[in-house]
């Protein structure tokens, strides 16, 4: 009987694979929770099989050439891929991205193939780095998936690309079938700028965070000595947060000495050390935004993707996280 297994980590399919617990490992590590969201038709031929789909736009992209070689799997179609297996299941990662997966996955199944997907999915509670290979068909835990189950993920998937986050946000849409996925719509929201200091959930953190005293950059980005904490973004995103923090018009952080947090500083040694070596601190600025005194929104632009919203400063919306309700624009 043979398995195929697809999780949202390379490192996770990698160990899973090494385990032996599938013959293919497919891992799906697409970035959806930061950017602006592909086109309906893009989204379609990311699960299509090859023809001329750039690197890094096939959901094949992230597995190793040898691997999807060695099980003849290169180039091919999600679904083809699928049909092949005598058991597929999706093993979904504890942190909101993962769950968007997910729903797109699920919303293309519906869309393309117009039945109950014959996959079931497993809920990573812990991410890869906090568990060691896994080692048995119990774990994690199985949820499988119904014809009203599959209508929901598509509607979530639907709500979540919309142009604005009215339908993410509407109390009765079901999100309670699959572990962490209300809570995890939540924290979504969370990342929308708030009413009194303009800036989202991890802006706020990173504030927090450096507001303590002695820290440098990567003291306030996703690590082991935070493991415990949730979080949406990940490593560059939160680079470019951190960028548009004390990089602006009026800085709320003060002391980054390099940027901008890009692939070119990266593979610079000089500039990357310079970066990795700034003391931070809060500038007056930042510390009335963090007292909430100042909003940071009024003082400094934003044009950035939430989902399918375009949030500018003409057309901010806004999450107040007290009364957990939205705000429309002005």
């Amino acid at each position: 009987m043979t398995k195929l297994i697809v999780t949202t980590d390379s490192s996770i399919a990698s160990a899973i694979q090494q385990a032996g617990l599938a013959d293919l490992v497919i891992a799906i590590e697409r970035r959806l929770v930061w950017g602006r969201l592909p086109s309906d038709a893009e989204l379609d031929t990311f699960f299509a099989p090859r023809t001329t789909q750039p690197r890094g736009l096939h959901w094949l992209d992230d597995t190793p050439s040898w691997r999807l070689e060695e099980s003849d799997a290169k180039d091919r179609g999600f679904i083809e891929l699928l049909g092949e297996y005598d058991s597929v299941e999706f093993w979904r990662g504890p942190e909101p991205n993962a769950q968007l997966i997910l729903l797109w996955l699920l919303d293309h199944w519906r869309r393309r193939y117009d039945a109950n997907p014959d996959f079931v999915v497993r809920a990573l509670f812990l991410g890869v780095r906090d568990v060691d290979p896994p080692r048995s068909d119990s774990y994690p835990p199985v949820v499988g998936i119904t014809p009203r189950q599959l209508k929901s993920a598509s509607r979530a998937w639907r709500a979540y690309r919309a142009r604005t986050p009215q339908s993410w946000c509407n109390p009765r849409m079901d999100l309670t079938w699959l572990p962490n996925l209300a809570p995890d719509r939540t924290a979504l929201l969370k990342e929308l700028p708030r009413p009194a200091s303009g800036l989202g959930a991890t802006e706020l953190r990173i504030l927090r965070l450096i507001a303590r005293g002695g820290l440098q950059p990567f003291d306030v980005f996703p690590g082991r000595r935070k493991h415990n904490e949730p979080y949406v973004y990940g490593y560059w995103e939160v680079g470019a947060l951190l960028d548009g923090l004390a990089r602006c018009e009026r800085p709320a952080v003060a002391g980054l000495d390099e940027g901008p947090f890009s692939l070119e500083m990266h593979d610079d040694p000089i500039r990357f050390d310079r970066y990795r070596q700034s003391q931070l601190s809060l500038t007056e600025f930042g510390k009335a935004v963090l007292g909430g005194d100042e909003n940071f929104r009024r003082h400094n632009r934003i044009d950035r993707w939430w989902g399918g919203t375009h949030l500018t400063n003409e057309r901010l919306w806004r999450w107040d996280h007290e009364t957990r309700s939205l705000i429309a624009p002005a």
